[in-house]
């Protein structure tokens, strides 16, 4: 007679290797189902003769280094700078910071970059991307073209004696000579040249706009003190009067009309 506890056993052990046989079989036949659906994968390094696939990636890389870059260069190669310092100037001298909202003197400063730097963006497309949009010169070419009228641009509002500053602080020795012209002159030495020279001019004529304000100023002040209303603010009773001033000669036509013939 087999006692209980054995035949328990045996039962337990049956009913284990059952359950062991048909797991590893399920496993088994899942690996054997799914096997076949995994993708091989295979890399190609060998590019063969056809160099041509290579320039797409590397022209749309340009691209967005250049879309990157964009914000710099329009605030270090074209006359964003001297407006933006000039409409800074004249919001300061008319005492109105919290009246003018900043965004639309950016605006109005890029808009007028814009409309000044239209001959030369025009001038650099027919040159520059035009031709190399239409396959018939070089990336090289294309970037000299571009470059050109911008240079020329720089260079014209340039000061000399700032040319010179650079030229002294440059380590190449074949620059520092009076004999220097445009095409010797490097972007390194150029670009920090002009933007010295715009903000030079920026501030001398930012410096001519404060002083008919600064007059209202001291009128305002000079009568309160000898009214005895030495508490009352002098800005706020001056500036209605520079306001007053500004429109009546016309003061944005007045300011619009230096800057943009400033840069003819």
């Amino acid at each position: 007679m087999i006692s209980k506890n054995l035949l328990r056993k045996i039962v337990l052990i049956f009913v284990f290797l059952i359950g062991a046989i048909c797991f590893f079989d399920e496993v088994s036949y899942a690996q054997s189902v799914t096997a076949p659906a995994i993708p091989s994968i295979s890399v190609n390094f060998n590019a063969g003769n056809n160099s041509q696939n290579m320039s797409e990636p590397v022209e749309l890389l340009l691209i967005f280094t250049v879309l990157s870059l964009l914000p710099s260069i329009i605030i270090m190669m074209t006359s964003f700078t001297r407006i933006a310092v000039i409409l800074s100037f004249l919001k300061q001298a008319i005492g109105a910071q919290q009246s003018i909202p900043t965004q639309s003197m950016i605006g109005l400063a890029l808009f007028l970059t814009f409309f000044i730097m239209a001959p030369v963006g025009n001038e650099a497309y027919q040159n520059g991307l035009k031709p190399y949009f239409d396959k018939s010169i070089t990336q090289e070419q294309a970037v000299v073209n571009i470059m050109s009228p911008v240079r020329e641009f720089m260079f014209k509002q340039t000061r000399e004696t700032d040319v010179k500053l650079f030229l002294e602080l440059s380590k190449d020795e074949s620059l520092k000579n009076d004999n220097v012209t445009l095409e010797k002159i490097p972007n390194s030495v150029l670009i920090p040249s002009f933007i010295i020279s715009e903000l030079k001019t920026g501030f001398q004529i930012g410096f001519i706009l404060f002083i008919p304000f600064i007059i209202i100023d001291m009128v305002v002040s000079s009568t309160l003190m000898s009214m005895g209303m030495m508490m009352l603010p002098p800005m706020m009773i001056s500036m209605p009067f520079k306001i007053l001033l500004f429109v009546l000669v016309d003061g944005w036509d007045l300011v619009i009309r230096s800057i943009v013939m400033g840069f003819k």
